[in-house]
């Protein structure tokens, strides 16, 4: 949103008044039905601080209220959606019932606007844009389907089973960390013990013996001295850091892009993000080429449900190549993201008219690599784990044992 300063005649005065708008066209309609009397001229200005650190504080409000659906509360109320609109009940009246009869308090919330936006005379998928971040874009994505093909119920069924499996791999990931997880918070408790109790009194030993300590041991008490003396400092400062983080994430496209193109760049994490991405992205766009929906238009719709930017931009450019009169196996080419198998699959697909096949057949396949990266999870995190581990149990010994040693050498005549 950009801020506007609209120049306002009213009762023989000129006042200048401040509101946001997406675009110099919204902003003089936003100011002629917002303020009273003459409007003069309404230009962009620059924003004052006090409004930019208002916004800030609401919207940080905002995120920290927000709160996503929970998957199982969502898979059951699709479910119920699909099976009321299939019996021919309207769309307002199962969102307002499956709104009435849910535990689920944010469910309740965007299911009775949702219902209220639709009775205003609203498209589904058009109210469920105000709710990307408690429904998803996947559920975005599928509505549009069922809405461009007249058979919404299908695809509410199709959107349940590809969320249950979502549901499914979240779970398998959560297994695959239980075991690393729970030992690093052990390790770490285990090592904060020993910084707060026992490190305090080797130093006082060290102090009063004067000796010169190592570099090991001086990294550890100032360690001990951080965590004993300002050890609430540091966890409000944590909490502020992650907090201001998560703002800049969904708010700054900039930052959110450069964030996502680090997570790319990680190990491990970038499999995991990039298969997942592939798997959702071409199950998707399968669902819309088998109903009959255009190429370019099917793209554009599995794209916009992907989270992850980088990728996204890349996928964006298939549909830029695929309306220039491209074939699609050429756009999938230059992502430079899909395997040479891949693509002969893609162009056998168009070659002989079964696209949508063969792109099932894709998702299948970047369906059983994600599997397959989820089930070696836990394997492949345990050198890293065994990595900090043993960083922490030589710091810890080196920072003790080191003066000692040379204090014992000292009195021993060495």
């Amino acid at each position: 949103m950009k801020y506007f300063i609209a120049t306002v005649l009213t009762k023989g005065k000129k006042q200048e008044m401040g509101f946001y708008a997406e675009n110099k066209k919204e902003a003089n309609s936003t100011a002629k039905l917002k303020f009273t009397g003459i409007i003069i001229k309404v230009v962009e200005g620059q924003e004052p601080f006090d409004a930019q650190f208002k916004r800030f504080k609401t919207n940080l409000m905002q995120n920290i209220k927000k709160q996503k659906i929970k998957p199982d509360s969502l898979i059951a109320a699709i479910r119920q959606l699909a099976v009321m609109t299939n019996a021919g009940i309207s769309i307002h009246d199962s969102l307002n019932n499956i709104a009435s009869a849910t535990d689920d308090q944010a469910l309740e919330t965007v299911f009775f606007k949702l219902a209220d936006d639709i009775n205003s005379g609203q498209s589904l998928s058009v109210s469920m844009e105000n709710f990307r971040f408690e429904i998803g874009n996947l559920t975005i994505a599928m509505v549009q389907l069922g809405e461009k093909t007249g058979n919404l119920d299908e695809s509410l069924y199709a959107l349940a089973d590809m969320l249950e499996e979502i549901r499914s791999n979240v779970i398998k990931f959560k297994k695959a960390m239980a075991y690393p997880r729970n030992v690093m918070i052990a390790i770490a408790v285990a090592f904060s013990i020993l910084l707060t109790y026992v490190v305090p009194q080797f130093k006082e030993i060290f102090e009063q013996l004067n000796a010169e300590l190592p570099l090991p041991t001086i990294i550890l008490m100032t360690l001990s001295d951080l965590l004993t003396n300002y050890g609430l400092y540091v966890l409000a400062a944590i909490v502020i850091f992650i907090m201001v983080f998560k703002y800049a994430v969904d708010n700054n496209l900039q930052f959110r892009f450069g964030w996502h193109k680090f997570l790319l760049r990680t190990m491990i994490i970038k499999n995991i993000i990039k298969f997942s991405t592939l798997s959702r992205f071409t199950l998707v766009f399968s669902e819309l080429i088998r109903a009959g929906i255009p190429i370019a238009e099917a793209l554009e719709t599995s794209i916009g449900m992907i989270d992850n930017l980088p990728l996204k931009t890349k996928l964006l450019s298939v549909r830029s190549t695929v309306e220039k009169g491209g074939t699609l196996n050429n756009g999938l080419k230059e992502t430079e993201l899909f395997e040479n198998m891949i693509i002969q699959m893609v162009s056998a697909g168009e070659d002989s008219g079964t696209l949508d096949a063969m792109i099932k057949k894709v998702a299948d396949y970047y369906k059983m690599k994600f599997d397959a990266i989820i089930d070696g999870l836990s394997e492949a995190i345990e050198p890293i784990m065994l990595f900090f581990i043993a960083g922490m149990v030589i710091l810890l010994a080196l920072g003790i044992f080191l003066p000692m040693w040379d204090m014992g050498n000292a009195v021993n005549g060495r």
